[in-house]
Formats: structure tokens, sequence, C-alpha cells
């Protein structure tokens, strides 16, 4: 499984990409805002970090719309990747931009239906938002693996992107079922390489080594 970044923050980007473990970004509306920065050049500067996709949304509320944009954002560097949302009107735009080489990752995705009809519009990734699911008491693993099952069942290209991970339950869950991609925040993305019982031991090896005559 493939890990992202959700974040436009270019530090902890740079962090995490650091460790060679990071497969790509994706970014929003909202992460954009906190950034106090002009959209534009903050793709631009993720995607001078990350060679892999980065996902940037387009705002338009009509097909057209989001194609023209999308053509516009994509022209900020060859790994841009553009968010299309889960509509009618979005679901139009999809294939169009597909047709002309630029990767769609359709997002707000919260029903295996949805999830489908992604697919079925020839999406390059699917998002489906974990963390949004559980917060309404719906089980969102269930989700997951239902996109995942419906892929394989009829053969779609569309690559699952279990999203705004928070938990390491969330990453878990991902894995079990076969998700193509994670998304998650720089916090969880350096939780899953601790343990108490790796720290433990660790500390213990430090004071014994620390004793051995050198």
């Amino acid at each position: 499984m493939k890990i992202f970044l959700d974040s436009a923050d270019v530090e902890a980007i740079r962090r995490a990409n650091d460790t060679g473990l990071l497969d790509g970004v994706t970014t929003n509306p909202s992460h954009i805002f906190k950034t106090g920065a002009k959209f534009s050049d903050v793709v631009k500067e993720i995607c001078s970090v990350v060679s892999g996709p980065v996902s940037a949304e387009v705002m338009a509320e009509d097909s057209e719309g989001m194609v023209r944009e999308a053509e516009q954002v994509s022209q900020i560097a060859a790994n841009v990747y553009i968010k299309i949302p889960m509509t009618v009107e979005g679901l139009k735009a999809v294939p169009v931009l597909e047709a002309k080489g630029i990767h769609t990752n359709v997002t707000m995705v919260f029903s295996s239906t949805q999830a489908y009809l992604a697919m079925k519009a020839g999406a390059t990734f699917v998002s489906i938002v974990l963390s949004r699911l559980d917060a309404i008491a719906n089980e969102s693993e269930i989700l997951v693996d239902d996109a995942v099952l419906i892929k394989r069942n009829y053969g779609f290209s569309t690559q699952v992107l279990a999203a705004s991970m928070k938990t390491q339950n969330h990453v878990l869950a991902a894995l079990r079922a076969g998700a193509d991609i994670s998304t998650m925040p720089e916090a969880l993305f350096f939780q899953l390489y601790r343990h108490l019982l790796t720290d433990a031991g660790l500390e213990q090896f430090s004071r014994d080594w620390a004793k051995v005559p050198k």
C-alpha cells in the first residue's frame, strides 16, 4: 500500500519525504488556506519536493468549468493529479480529463455505490474519506472492503485511496482490505514507526551498552 501525506505544509512534506517511504501527497482547499500562500505556488513547491502524485482540487461546479480549471492546474507540474468532487458534473469531467492524459482523483466518496460510479467513470484514484464516516458512526472499514471488492469483481483499474486517516486502526483496516493507497497527516505517519516496546528495548540496550567496557 502506498502512503500519501495529507497536507499542504511543505516542511512537513519534506520531513516525511526524507524518510524515503512517502509515495505522494494529497491537498485540499482547507490545507491550502492554512498556508496563507498562493494556491499555485504551494502546489508547485510540493511537486518540487515529491516525485509522486500530488492531488490538487478544482473548485468549479460544472463539468466544463472543472475541465478548464484542471487543464490550468495540471500545467503547474507533471506530477499534479486533479481532485474532482463526487457529483454528477464531476463524473462527467473525469473521462474528458483522463482522455487528455490528466489523472483524476474523485474525492468526498462516502458510499460503495459512489465508489463504483467513480471507477466506472475511469478515475485514476477514488478517495474514501474515513474520518468523516467514523465521525457519524458509519463503519469506514466496511466501505474500503467494498471498494476493493468492487474493483476486483469488475476489473476496474482505479486505485482505491483510503483517505484522511486519523488512527493506526484506520491504517490496519486499509492494509487488511488491500487498499492501493492511504493518506494521513504527518503525526500519524511518524506514529507508525513507534511502539512502546521498541522504545523500551532500545533504551535498555543503550543503558547496558554504556556499561560495556570499551
